[in-house]
């Protein structure tokens, strides 16, 4: 954002100097008068960029996390509900935030306040920070004179979000950790084990068998072309990352997340619940059917499971009902249909999208529970295999050379 030298009057009559961001010098000017100030000149300036302050500020945006937003929601929740009048509310959280980023973005939102724009579209200038379905609950909000109540549901549904992430990572910790530990295993053996065995089967110029062969050969090709593998590793990581980035390239990743064994499913009803829990609180806020399934198919974090639902949306604008294009999508079971049925005809579908939601909630709960479970015996077996061909292709000949010493 652009920087202007302001000279200007302050209410004692004394001349001050000061820089102001904004986009433009009449919009400075107009958040200085709202300050109180008499502009007299406004230049534009270009400050000397400060590369550890700029570097400190990127790394801050990617550490916005979750908790944040919920902190801050929580705590606007609070301000607005107490009657406080909103840049004040913002500048006290402004003062309390760690995060130099969001701080940033907070004063960037009460500038704009202070020059006249709505709180909705202030943040809408910070889409790294709030996304739409954010965006527009505040703006409903602003427009019915509840913004309290849209800070609170917000909050609410950001909560769900926490809750349910903290139980993907406690339930994939312990497989994580098992993972790496053969991987490193398996680095060991190859660079370390299988060479010293390689030493004395030499001295001994032995026959081996085709298995032992087989596992020289790959550790001699590991330890000898180490740095070529991990290049072509990183290469490929590198060209993976920039496929996924093109709307093609993530439409297949999102599409193959769906066909994994286990995690598919954890995946795909994890998408549903908070699909079903966005479009609940964006109807419960006021948001229409039509503009509530285009921001919500945007914040579901799937963009095969979005492409469907927009397809939804194509058809109740050609007057279909929400049951009738959520199964003609496919992506819904029977009961959740049912569901929806009921909502329509009680004329509460909101309230029936809430039980869709707890629905795959409880769904996703029970999947994690079961993941452990699932997946212990095929990491058994694949420490079985690791000690199988360890054992025909190693210790066997060696057994061997030992009885005919002997």
């Amino acid at each position: 954002m652009p920087h202007f030298k302001c000279q200007v009057r302050n209410a004692d009559g004394k001349r001050v100097v000061s820089i102001i961001e904004a986009d433009n010098p009449a919009l400075a000017a107009k958040i200085l008068s709202n300050q109180g100030f008499t502009p007299l000149t406004i230049t534009k300036t270009n400050p000397r960029p400060d590369v550890i302050q700029q570097f400190n500020d990127w790394q801050s945006l990617r550490n916005i996390s979750l908790n944040d937003r919920l902190l801050f929601c929580r705590q606007m929740h609070s301000l607005a509900k107490a009657g406080v009048p909103l840049t004040r509310a913002l500048r006290s959280l402004i003062e309390s935030t760690r995060n130099n980023s969001f701080a940033g973005a907070l004063k960037d939102i009460v500038r704009r306040l202070e020059a006249g724009t709505a709180l909705s579209l202030s943040m809408a200038y910070h889409p790294e920070i709030f996304n739409p379905l954010f965006i527009n609950i505040i703006n409903v909000g602003e427009n019915s004179g509840e913004l309290s109540r849209a800070f609170l549901q917000i909050g609410q549904y950001l909560q769900q979000e926490k809750d349910i992430q903290s139980r993907v990572k406690s339930a994939l910790r312990y497989p994580s950790m098992v993972i790496i530990a053969i991987i490193i295993a398996m680095a060991i053996v190859n660079i370390y084990v299988i060479p010293a065995f390689k030493g004395v089967f030499d001295n001994a110029k032995a026959e081996l068998p085709w298995q032992t062969k087989l596992l020289m050969n790959i550790s001699d090709f590991t330890v000898h072309n180490w740095s070529y593998l991990l290049l072509g590793c990183i290469v490929l990581g590198v060209f993976g990352v920039k496929y996924i980035n093109t709307p093609n390239g993530l439409l297949q990743w999102d599409k193959l997340l769906l066909k994994l064994p286990v995690l598919g499913s954890i995946v795909e009803r994890s998408a549903m619940e908070r699909f079903s829990r966005s479009l609940a609180m964006t109807l419960d806020a006021g948001v229409p059917l039509i503009q509530s399934l285009s921001i919500v198919s945007a914040t579901i974090g799937n963009s095969y499971i979005s492409a469907k639902l927009l397809k939804m949306r194509l058809g109740i604008e050609k007057g279909e009902t929400v049951s009738r294009m959520a199964q003609n999508s496919r992506i819904f079971p029977p009961v959740v249909i049912q569901m929806l049925i009921v909502g329509e005809e009680t004329g509460n579908v909101s309230s029936m999208l809430l039980e869709v939601a707890d629905f795959y909630a409880a769904e996703v709960d029970a999947d994690l529970k079961n993941l452990t479970s699932v997946i212990e015996p095929i990491l058994l077996v694949v420490i079985g295999i690791m000690v199988l061909v360890l054992a025909l292709g190693i210790f066997l000949p060696m057994w061997d050379l030992s009885s005919a010493i002997h």
